[in-house]
């Protein structure tokens, strides 16, 4: 993608503005109003100001366009093919607390299929993106899958339910199953960048229930054109109904997806 499309182009610009606030912001944590939006789960006025940077220069470049907004719901446009899904800030809980692991996800949906996706961490300046059949880059840089073969060399992210959040004896219960078979598992704060650093072969799998559209629509088309696997838990492709997603490379699909659903490695 050195020759990047006029999509991505438009993507990538509109991830970088919105950062400037967001870099800002970061500088001087302590002063963010911060509101309570739900038990455990916060949003900044960072979080509303990058989101209306995102809507106003996307709209501008695709004015038909409709969104899916995490502050801001959905938005219906008149090209009813084509839907921009936004989060604003993964990883609000790290930003508000000065940790330096945040990013800005645009996914493109046309007809109901993600067919082009960013995700921007602007404190190392790395863009990740992607479009359907061009491959997954960051930076310059082509993204590959990692190609390990064994579940014990493998290290895997995944995000801790918390309080306020479903699903922690079940979680209790995966984390078990996979930390007794793998080099070592991770959970660093952004559903979003956990997807990219797969892509990226950083990690060789992650997983994850209960999580946003916003959360993974760039990011499961980023392991796709990275050559990854994404399903659900139970093998199927309804990760953006469901909430669960499994995301690594061929060769850990199958094995790590036995795990989590409580059956042995090679079953």
């Amino acid at each position: 993608m050195t020759l990047r499309s006029p999509l991505i182009n438009v993507m990538t610009a509109a991830a970088r503005k919105a950062a400037r606030n967001l870099v800002r912001d970061f500088g001087e944590v302590e002063q963010l109003q911060i509101s309570v939006k739900g038990t455990s789960d916060f949003v900044s006025s960072a979080d509303l100001r990058a989101e209306k940077t995102l809507h106003a220069e996307l709209r501008k470049a695709r004015p038909g366009f409709g969104f899916l907004l995490e502050e801001g719901g959905e938005l219906k446009g008149t090209d009813a093919s084509h839907r921009w899904i936004i989060d604003p800030l993964d990883g609000t809980t790290n930003f508000i607390h000065g940790i330096p692991h945040f990013a800005i996800s645009i996914g493109l949906e046309r007809d109901g299929e993600i067919v082009a996706g960013v995700i921007y961490q602007p404190v190392t300046d790395e863009m990740f993106m992607c479009e359907k059949g061009a491959g997954a880059y960051v930076n310059d840089r082509r993204l590959r899958v990692s190609a390990r073969r064994r579940l014990d060399d493998s290290v895997v992210t995944t995000g801790i339910p918390h309080k306020g959040r479903a699903h922690h004896e079940a979680f209790l219960r995966q984390l078990g199953a996979v930390m007794g078979a793998t080099a070592g598992i991770r959970r660093m704060g952004s559903a979003a960048l956990d997807l990219a650093y797969v892509a990226a072969g950083r990690c060789d799998a992650y997983w994850e229930m209960d999580i946003k559209p916003w959360d993974m629509a760039a990011g499961i088309l980023m392991v796709r054109e990275a050559g990854g696997y994404v399903s659900d838990l139970d093998g199927g492709r309804e990760m953006m109904t469901t909430g669960d997603v499994l995301a690594t490379n061929d060769h850990l699909l199958g094995p790590l997806g036995n795990l989590l659903r409580g059956q042995p490695a090679t079953a």
